[in-house]
């Protein structure tokens, strides 16, 4: 699964980007392929120097959904709708999206040998 990763920064007038975020998403969310969306508000900055207020998730089948779904025109919308919203403020980032389940984690525990080390 591929993801489109969008990291906003903050703004200079945050009331007028939170009125338009909904037209953003109404236009991203009509993208062909698009699997499933997550926003993310960011509390606060524990290390480091880039300042993000929003993180929101594109997620697709593959790199070629991704790309494809960002050429249509509902792609091409709402990249001209964010750049506006955001005054330029945001970096894009395609990401492989490689999940694992908790139950599968908790399986392999600090300190166990990993599977078939027999010590």
């Amino acid at each position: 699964m591929y993801k489109l990763v969008i990291l906003i920064e903050p703004q200079s007038d945050a009331a007028r980007f939170d009125s338009r975020w909904p037209e953003f998403l109404a236009i991203v969310e009509r993208m062909p392929g698009l699997r499933r969306e997550v926003t993310s508000r960011v509390d606060r900055l524990l290390y480091g120097n880039f300042h993000v207020h929003l993180i929101h998730e594109l997620f697709f089948d593959s790199l070629k959904a991704a790309a494809d779904a960002m050429e249509t025109i509902e792609g091409q919308r709402a990249g001209q709708i964010l750049q506006e919203i955001s005054g330029g403020k945001v970096t894009l980032l395609l990401a492989d999206h490689l999940q694992d389940e908790l139950s599968h984690i908790q399986r392999h525990k600090v300190g166990d040998p990993p599977p078939g080390d027999h010590a």
